[in-house]
């Protein structure tokens, strides 16, 4: 990636990140827009008024973690980091070319972001281990991990969460992308999870749920987990709408593979411009 230039301080609008999405993918021509548009106001929120960055960009060893384990909305987070200054436009306009580092899955060769998770289930046990690692190091550093309602139907996930509540991670918090969606069809039909708050609280998480596009309700919701003082996870419930944003992606799971042409192109540009 070419080396960035100072920008002013990010704004971290979510109609701004879907617009910038929404040209990584018309770009590229790929797929997994309406799962990244469900993550937006939860990524708007960590990344405006919680997460601590540090003063070093990217490479920075104190700044806080972001697990994006649901590593397919990747997307969501490219954007947010656009915002950042830690990837330019430039690579936003080159994503999914011959030569790019900017991949359609979470690659943690990409400054920013902390984990490779193309393979679902497998980046909240990476968050586990950094959660678990800041802790005896003892430093401030907090691991905020955000998983997909589909994602946990892994078996990996499970274990992931006994041994944060083994370990007393009380520096994680656990994020569910609840958009009752997943790539084969509702995350329903296909394996039913039950009550997903009831589940993580059986397993000793502190945990919440939340509208996962009402930024106010995520913000005072993340606070008020953070600055407990007990020795457990925390976990959110955020119930979110796949496609969030754009009309004909709201609800509609055809998008989560579908591509955009420049029609469809334009005129979800011309929603989120409206």
């Amino acid at each position: 990636m070419r080396d960035v230039e100072p920008k002013p301080m990010p704004r971290f609008d979510p109609r701004s990140l879907r617009k910038t999405v929404l040209r990584m993918a018309y770009a590229g021509s790929t797929v997994h827009i309406a799962c990244a548009f469900s993550l937006i106001e939860i990524l708007t929120v960590l990344y405006r008024s919680h997460l601590r960055l540090g003063t070093d960009g990217p490479r920075s060893f104190i700044r806080d973690y972001l697990i994006l384990s649901k590593g397919h909305g990747v997307m969501a987070q490219y954007a947010c980091l656009r915002e950042l200054g830690w990837i330019t436009d430039f690579d936003i306009d080159r994503y999914f070319s011959d030569g790019t580092t900017l991949k359609g899955l979470c690659d943690a060769h990409v400054p920013g972001l902390e984990v490779s998770s193309g393979s679902l289930g497998h980046g909240l046990s990476v968050g586990v281990g950094l959660a678990l690692a800041a802790k005896r190091r003892q430093t401030p550093q907090r691991c905020f991990a955000i998983v997909g309602d589909g994602e946990m139907n892994e078996g990996a996930i499970w274990e992931a969460l006994l041994c944060a509540v083994h370990f007393e991670l009380s520096n994680l918090v656990v994020i569910v992308d609840k958009n009752g969606f997943q790539a084969m069809g509702a995350t329903q039909e296909v394996l039913r999870l039950g009550c997903l708050a009831d589940k993580l609280k059986a397993f000793g998480l502190v945990t919440r749920e939340v509208d996962g596009h009402d930024e106010a309700a995520l913000h005072a919701t993340i606070l008020e987990l953070t600055n407990q003082p007990v020795p457990r996870p925390k976990g959110i419930v955020a119930h979110t709408v796949k496609g969030k944003g754009v009309s004909f992606m709201e609800g509609n799971n055809r998008w989560h593979y579908s591509r955009l042409t420049a029609e469809t192109f334009a005129a979800a540009m011309a929603e989120l411009e409206s």
